[in-house]
């Protein structure tokens, strides 16, 4: 099987490196995407569920742009209604009407939600998220799960960071995930002062398996906050809508206060919502929050579209079914070349690692999850992937093959 070869994406990439730091920043970085020269640098264009790159090498996509394409790329209901509104205006003096009826929309779908506040990015409502928990209680302290991802802001980040102060993380606590007893030490030894307790719906981290929550651990926790007055809040940025439309907390069974949605909320059009209930509604009309671009319009309208697309589909279903066919059949490419696959995290959502590879290295599954990027399907080891409504049969029998092709390459390279 042919590899793909990336000749313009790295001239463009030395180009970047004289303007933009580090070339491509963040989580797209060289660094990050490795092992080297197996991921390109800079896609062109997509169509459902592929995207191509500026060399013509065309991916079929399991990160779908980490996260925020749920639909498939140009998706022609979503973006009809982008460019209709794109004809009567982005951004105006006033807020669009059309705000109001994705509130709507959103407290109609979302369990928890008696409300929505709209910012531009993930790290947008989780921030706010906390400050909305503080202005409720009036007390201090964040529980974050040790690990967790929430973003980039000072408060996220591991103290010590480059640029962080202890000031910033000084009144960030930490326990471990599915650690109840832990999470009521830390309630018991703050006693009054944790405004809030954030998590993922289920446990996520970088270079490692996914691990989903105990039996009975989300009831046990929010049974810890609310006897204490913590406002529990979800951080559903990566999961929203990909396991339950009604929120990821109704597929574990439990309730929050404050719920964080973003990514797949307007399949690629830049939108984050936090919604909640009406307890913590004089809360966040209390608050200072407030963005340039908070109130544009084209990302109400494909929103809009995205999510009663969703409805129509049961989109939690379909993905969850085409990822247990992209699990069966990885699966079965890694046995037919002496590998044992081990898949973790929700069928929508699956994390891959060769089984035997350490957790703080995995260079199997570095190795083979680049492999199978140069033969055409955009994987990444150290990343939960995505599936879509836009996943066809094909994709996913062709990424069964391309995964074969890639094992036969580990087996030749390592033996």
């Amino acid at each position: 099987m042919d590899t793909f070869r990336y000749g313009k994406s790295e001239a463009l990439f030395n180009r970047a490196l004289a303007v933009i730091p580090a070339g491509i920043p963040g989580h797209l970085s060289h660094t990050w995407l490795t092992p080297a020269g197996a991921y390109p640098s800079y896609a062109v264009s997509g169509r459902g569920a592929r995207f191509t790159d500026v060399d013509g090498n065309e991916f079929i996509d399991y990160l779908c742009a980490f996260g925020p394409m749920i639909l498939g790329y140009s998706h022609p209901l979503v973006t009809r209604a982008a460019a209709q509104q794109l004809e009567l205006a982005t951004v105006l003096s006033q807020p669009p009407p059309n705000v109001v009826e994705l509130a709507e929309e959103l407290v109609a779908t979302v369990t928890a939600a008696d409300w929505a506040f709209f910012c531009k990015n993930g790290a947008d409502v989780t921030a706010l998220a906390t400050v909305v928990a503080r202005a409720a209680t009036g007390r201090k302290k964040i529980v974050l799960v040790n690990g967790g991802y929430h973003g980039t802001a000072a408060w996220m980040q591991a103290d010590g960071s480059p640029g962080v102060l202890p000031s910033d993380v000084s009144n960030v606590l930490h326990v471990d995930w599915n650690d109840v007893d832990g999470f009521a030490a830390l309630v018991a030894e703050h006693a009054g002062d944790i405004a809030g307790f954030m998590a993922a719906p289920y446990f996520q981290p970088l270079w490692a398996d996914d691990v989903m929550p105990a039996e009975g651990y989300w009831q046990s926790i929010q049974e810890i906050c609310r006897r204490e007055g913590i406002v529990l809040i979800i951080d559903d940025v990566r999961c929203g809508f990909r396991l339950d439309l009604r929120g990821s907390s109704e597929y574990f069974g439990f309730t929050p206060d404050l719920v964080c949605l973003s990514k797949a909320i307007a399949n690629g059009h830049p939108l984050s919502a936090l919604v909640g209930s009406d307890a913590l509604k004089d809360a966040i009309s209390s608050v200072a929050a407030i963005g340039t671009f908070w109130y544009e319009a084209t990302a109400f309208a494909a929103s809009l579209a995205t999510l009663r697309e969703l409805k129509r589909l049961d989109a939690p279903s379909l993905i969850a079914a085409k990822g247990e066919q992209l699990a069966k059949g990885i699966h079965a490419a890694a046995a037919e070349h002496g590998y044992e696959m081990v898949i973790t995290g929700a069928p929508a959502m699956p994390s891959f690692r060769i089984a035997g590879d350490e957790a703080d290295k995995i260079p199997l599954s570095t190795d083979w999850s680049g492999e199978c990027t140069r033969r055409g399907a955009y994987l990444a080891a150290f990343h939960n992937q995505f599936l879509s409504t836009a996943h066809t049969d094909e994709d996913i029998n062709r990424t069964a093959e391309i995964a074969s092709d890639a094992f036969a390459e580990l087996r030749r390279r390592h033996g």
